[in-house]
């Protein structure tokens, strides 16, 4: 048997103003995109910011529909878009943050898997890092050098070659 210790470097900072200026700039647009939410069911909305490496930043918001597994997450709207409007462009940092109708989120809300996977995909795709940013409505804010470091253990092109 052998075993293997993964590790991954978590920062965490008690207030936006400990953050660097362009990761504060984008946690306040993916605040400022959960606004454009659709969440009447979950009540549950969740906001994210790309800043591309060519300097563009685009933002979207979780849209959800009766028949939940037709969901669409917000990572993965502004993922998408991001792709549509800059085909090719790599994602330098992405900014993610949640808010509830029904009590204040005070914890940063991780992706989930299917995000995660779809972050680790772009990463690989572009074969460039992405810094995620993570906070809750409000307390401290989670920072990763890397998407990949969600999810260590990934699936991607490569086994399909």
């Amino acid at each position: 048997m052998t075993e293997k210790l993964l590790h991954i470097a978590l920062r965490i900072y008690d207030a936006q103003k400990e953050l660097s200026a362009p990761d504060a700039e984008l946690l306040q647009e993916a605040k400022a995109a959960l606004s454009k939410s659709y969440s009447p069911y979950s009540k549950f909305e969740v906001g994210a910011a790309v800043r591309l490496v060519n300097g563009a930043v685009l933002s979207g918001a979780n849209q959800e529909n009766a028949a939940y597994p037709m969901c669409l997450c917000a990572e993965q709207v502004t993922l998408a878009t991001a792709a549509s409007l800059h085909p090719g462009v790599a994602i330098e940092s992405i900014a993610i943050t949640v808010r509830s109708q029904l009590k204040t989120i005070t914890e940063p809300a991780s992706p989930c898997g299917a995000c995660r996977q779809v972050l680790c995909e772009t990463e690989s795709r572009h074969q460039h890092s992405i810094r995620v940013i993570l906070q809750g409505e409000t307390g401290q804010i989670f920072t990763l050098e890397r998407a990949g470091d969600l999810m260590p253990l990934s699936f991607d092109g490569s086994f399909l070659e």
